[in-house]
């Protein structure tokens, strides 16, 4: 498992999701209208094989991705 942790400063509809090499989607974990504030998000990786993992935010007009690395 891990953690992410993300915040924003209004209510904001906000997509979490984590994506392969490939770009395809492997999982969604935010996929919803959230009020300002701070989250702290759990991540089980146990059904992922080990690899390179990207996962990106969307909150309003902003966007991030960043990577991650999934050992077993």
């Amino acid at each position: 498992t891990t953690s992410i942790q993300y915040a924003i400063s209004r209510s904001e509809f906000v997509t979490l999701k984590v994506y392969n090499l490939l770009g395809k989607e492997v999982a969604t974990l935010v996929n919803e209208t959230k009020p300002a504030g701070t989250y702290n998000l759990k991540f089980d990786a146990a059904n992922l094989t080990s690899g390179v993992y990207f996962y990106k935010i969307q909150a309003g007009s902003f966007v991030e991705t960043k990577k991650m690395i999934v050992l077993k």
